[in-house]
Formats: C-alpha cells, structure tokens, sequence
C-alpha cells in the first residue's frame, strides 16, 4: 500500500477531535486493514467505582479503525462513512490497560465496504467486544 494512503490516513485521523480526545494512536495501516491503539485514560472510565473504561470509548474506537480499514483497501476510494456498525461486547476492558482494535476490510462493492473488527486488552483470549460494520465508499470523481 502506497505511503499516501497512510499519511492520509495519519493526518485524518489527527483532525478528528474524538480521535484527539481518546488518544487514538495508529499501530498498523496495511492493505484493507487498521490496527487502532487507545491508551487508557482516568478521562474516559464509565465506572467510578471499578474504573472500566465507557463503551462509548470502545465504540468510537472500533468505528474509526473500522473506517481506517476501509480507507486502506485498494479498491476503495479514500472517504468513508459509517452505514451500520454492530458491536457486541464481550466483557469490560481490565482497568489500567491499553485497548487495541483491529479491523479488516474483507469485501467492498462499488458503493459499500463490509468490515469486521475486534477489540482486546492483551489480558485474556476472549475479547473486549467484537464489530461488523458497512461503510461508504467514495470514489474520487
């Protein structure tokens, strides 16, 4: 994949302020797929109590590097928009830990992209919560 794409994709990515707010940081950009890192933050815990990071956390996460991996497949244009996203989560992010999301763009037609992504915190084997998604695709005209 060209370095365009990826510095595209970079530059994006830093002008979003939810992405800026979560401290969305890239891990991995490669053809049809994004890998997203959110470090945790005191900003973001859901529950005071436990201090398990919001599912809206979770969820923006999982939306952008769904649309990141859109953004990388070749045969996409370079703009992208959520159509549906369905996330199911599987258990709370362990308190203190970074959440990575990975996502993969597996088919796209001439208007839309499918993708599906995973979210984990490095502390188990079963995932934070899971995504499939459809997504725009816009051509260049």
């Amino acid at each position: 994949m060209g370095q365009n794409r990826t510095e595209l994709a970079e530059k994006f990515m830093a002008t979003l302020p939810h992405a800026v707010a979560l401290g969305l940081q890239f891990k991995h950009f490669g053809t049809g797929e994004a890998e997203i890192a959110m470090p945790y933050s005191d900003s973001l815990i859901g529950d005071l109590e436990t201090g398990v990071i919001h599912g809206g956390a979770v969820s923006a996460m999982m939306d952008t590097c769904c649309g990141a991996a859109v953004m990388s497949h070749p045969n996409a244009g370079i703009a992208t928009a959520t159509i549906d996203l369905r996330i199911d989560y599987m258990r709370s992010a362990e308190p203190g830990s970074e959440i990575v999301a990975s996502a993969q763009c597996y088919h796209v037609t001439g208007s839309v992209a499918f993708v599906r992504a995973t979210a984990t915190d490095g502390t188990s084997q079963t995932p934070i919560a899971t995504a499939t998604g459809t997504f725009s695709v816009e051509r260049a005209t």
